[in-house]
């Protein structure tokens, strides 16, 4: 009995001209090949199952072909190609990065190289799934990625070019391969179908290469399966059946039933669907997916964006003529949203039951919605809004006091007042301003004190001519700096430092020497440093404080420590937090034992 070999192994391409959807590689790998302009380093990067590493096992057999041809394919008749083929030639070598990843597996690589070929012109070196390799295997290949021998040449191939280091991109020719489209992807089964000698419809094969995903390695696997499931004869139904895929016809039946509102018909579907065992995450899928083929269909510039079998493309146009886009795009929107919370639901059939309920009903909504009902509400909600406006805008009108106690309740009274008091009050702070560069302006003045026994507010112009009276009133009465003053401002002081518990500030002011040097400036000298800072730090509230009483604001200080005359004295200081501590121990020892007892930790 043969050996089976599966598709992928079996119709593996041996040349350029036999790869499938990549011709843009394959032509410029050919072209290279035949000018002798080949990179010394080339990098194949994409999807899985497209070809990356054929393309690279056909680039090394080709580059050594003893007579190759004119278009730049290899021969397969001489020994170079003979032994390739068999898989027992000496100048490829292929590397799994995967499971070979490591510094010692790249310097026995780089040592390998230093060896020419006994037959051919070049050691190829295909190095798959490189993204693998460690960092440090990265820097160990690259001097000899860089600059290798003349002929040795690397041929990298990765799925996650992202991984790679810049180092060694930067090195490389890089190609990039392409998903294979679905049209090729048919081409190539319906080839190996007729090789085969099987049976299979191309509504099937089509099937097959949507489900492969650009992938032509999964597209065989997937071909195989059915062949063995089927007997060689691969039929659209039985190929649904193998992939656990829903047929289109329930997709139309179920829209169908949306569109007249028939809310039990799709009810009843949805359960047969369920009873045949499809879970309800593969029909919000699936019907998601048909809803965007729908919406292709819609417009002939996107009909090439439809991707299903060709005996329902007319069936897609019609049903799409027939559903307003409105429809469509809210139904793809909440069937997004289900698919968002199916995982999360516990009754996982409820969920799609809603799903549907909502969908059956939302032509409805939408014409209400575009209906004129929903314009009349909206002018309901105008209106309402219009009214408030006119509410606001009735404050001019309430200006006269006569105009207030038409009110019998008394917070809209007061409400009134403030209102007319407010206009009443900022059209004369208009006329105010208006008059205010004038000097001879008496009336203005005479009317202030009037105004402010009419309403309790005051406002901000006037407040700040206020202040300005007030101040330059106290300019003229300013109390002169002298002795008898400058001490009871200090101990004024002192005493609000008492009040506040700042005993320790209000002992350094206690000690501390005054000396007039002008009309507005003094000195105060202290004892120490400490008693310096403890002044220092009251500089601000203090400076105010005494500006104040003096009515003097060019009044200032200076805090000045007065030499002692006899150093060898000591001063007497105040006692810091642990200094107080020690003495309170020294006079009562008990402290200390209670504090030990205790396990006390102090703060000082």
């Amino acid at each position: 009995m043969e050996k089976f070999i599966v598709s992928a192994r079996k119709y593996r391409p041996q040349n350029f001209s036999s790869v499938v959807g990549q011709s843009h590689i394959t032509t410029t790998l050919k072209n290279a090949v035949r000018q002798n302009q080949l990179a010394h380093a080339f990098l194949f990067t994409g999807p899985r199952g497209v070809g990356k590493t054929t393309c690279a096992r056909i680039l090394a057999k080709t580059i050594n072909c003893e007579n190759l041809r004119e278009d730049g394919e290899a021969c397969d008749q001489c020994q170079s190609c003979v032994t390739f083929n068999a898989g027992t030639s000496l100048n490829i070598h292929e590397l799994d990065a995967a499971s070979n990843n490591s510094v010692d597996d790249i310097r026995t690589l780089t040592e390998q190289v230093r060896y020419a070929p006994q037959s051919g012109k070049y050691k190829v070196y295909i190095i798959d799934e490189v993204h693998m390799l460690s960092a440090a295997a990265f820097n160990a290949f690259l001097k000899t990625l860089e600059e290798p021998p003349p002929y040795a040449i690397f041929i990298l191939a990765t799925t996650e070019k992202y991984k790679i280091l810049p180092t060694i991109l930067s090195r490389c020719q890089i190609f990039d391969f392409r998903r294979i489209t679905t049209e090729d992807t048919v081409e190539h089964l319906e080839e190996i179908v007729d090789k085969e000698e099987l049976s299979a419809e191309k509504s099937a094969l089509q099937v097959i290469a949507q489900k492969s995903e650009g992938c032509m390695r999964d597209a065989l696997s997937i071909l195989d399966k059915i062949v063995s499931f089927t007997g060689g004869k691969i039929t659209y139904s039985n190929t649904l059946e193998h992939l656990n895929i829903l047929d289109e016809e329930y997709y139309f039946r179920l829209l169908d039933m949306l569109n007249s509102q028939d809310l039990a018909g799709a009810l009843l579907l949805f359960d047969e669907i369920n009873r045949r065992g499809f879970d309800g995450e593969i029909v919000i899928a699936g019907f998601s997916e048909f809803l965007r083929n729908l919406m292709v269909c819609r417009d002939k510039r996107t009909l090439s964006l439809l991707e299903v079998v060709e005996s329902f493309r007319d069936k897609y146009q019609e049903s799409a003529s027939k559903i307003s886009l409105a429809w469509l795009i809210s139904a793809v929107n909440m069937l997004n949203d289900a698919d968002i919370g199916y995982k999360q639901a516990k009754n996982k059939k409820l969920h799609i039951e809603l799903l549907l309920v909502r969908l059956a009903y939302l032509q409805q909504a939408l014409t209400i919605e575009s209906s004129g009902e929903g314009a009349v509400k909206k002018k309901r909600i105008d209106q309402f809004r219009a009214v408030s406006i006119r509410k606001l805008q009735e404050a001019p009108g309430a200006q006269t006091k006569d105009a207030a106690p038409k009110t019998n309740s008394a917070p809209p009274q007061q409400a009134g007042e403030m209102k007319a008091r407010l206009v009443v009050e900022t059209e004369k702070e208009v006329k105010s301003i208006q008059a205010f560069p004038k000097k001879e302006n008496a009336p203005v003045e005479s009317e202030a004190p009037a105004e402010k026994k009419e309403r309790p507010t005051m406002g901000a112009l006037q407040k700040i001519r206020a202040k300005m009276a007030n101040k330059s009133g106290r300019e003229d009465s300013t109390t002169p700096l002298d002795g008898e003053n400058l001490r009871k401002a200090w101990e004024e002081y002192i005493e609000k430092l008492t009040e506040d518990k700042n005993h320790s500030t209000a002992d350094n002011f206690k000690r501390s020497e005054l000396v007039i040097t002008s009309d507005s400036s003094f000195e105060i000298y202290t004892e120490t440093n400490i008693q310096q800072k403890f002044i220092e730090q009251e500089r601000g509230a203090l400076i105010n404080h005494l500006q104040q009483f003096f009515n003097n604001r060019s009044l200032n200080y200076q805090v000045i420590v007065k030499a002692s005359e006899e150093p060898d004295t000591p001063v007497e200081r105040p006692l810091t937090a642990r200094e107080q501590y020690l003495k309170m121990i020294q006079a009562y020892p008990l402290i200390q034992e209670l504090k030990e007892r205790l396990n006390l930790d102090l703060d000082y």
